[in-house]
C-alpha cells in the first residue's frame, strides 16, 4: 500500500490526526482504534437486510385482558353529584331586595386599601454590584 496522509474517519482516537504515513494499513500502538464501527461510507454488504425471524407473528400484538371475574362495575360516589336542573314549573325567587349600597361600599373599600406601588420592569443597571 502506498503511503498517504489522510485525516478521514479519525474522530475516535486521541492520537495523531493522520493515518497511513508509512503505508501501514493496521496502525499499531495501544488500545486506541482508528476506525469506529460503521464510521465508513456504510456497513458491510447485506447488514441493512431485515432478519426474517424477527418479524411480528400473528396475534403477537394482542393485549392481555383481565379476567371478567376480576372486573368490577364502577360506582360513582353520591357526594359528588351536581344539583339537579330546575323543572320548568319551578319559578325563581323574585323580589329579593338588598339594602346594601354597593357604590358606597366599593368607594370605602378603595379608600381604605393600601396604594399599589408602581412596578418597574427594567432593572436599574447603575445599581448593579459589578457596575463601574
Amino acid at each position: 500500500m502506498a503511503p498517504t496522509a489522510s485525516t478521514f474517519g479519525l474522530a475516535t482516537t486521541s492520537k495523531s490526526k493522520s493515518s497511513n504515513l508509512n503505508g501501514d494499513y493496521d496502525l499499531s500502538g495501544g488500545s486506541h482504534m482508528h476506525k469506529a464501527n460503521g464510521a465508513t461510507f456504510g456497513g458491510r454488504t447485506g447488514a441493512a437486510k431485515p432478519d426474517a425471524t424477527q418479524f411480528k407473528k400473528k396475534q403477537s400484538g394482542q393485549p392481555i385482558l383481565v379476567d371478567k371475574k376480576e372486573v368490577k362495575k364502577f360506582n360513582r360516589d353520591s357526594t359528588y353529584k351536581k344539583a339537579n336542573v330546575p323543572k320548568k314549573d319551578e319559578k325563581p325567587i323574585h323580589g329579593l331586595v338588598s339594602d346594601k349600597n354597593f357604590i358606597v361600599a366599593n368607594a370605602v373599600e378603595n379608600i381604605l386599601a393600601a396604594p399599589k406601588l408602581p412596578v418597574t420592569k427594567d432593572k436599574d443597571m447603575l445599581k448593579k454590584k459589578n457596575y463601574g
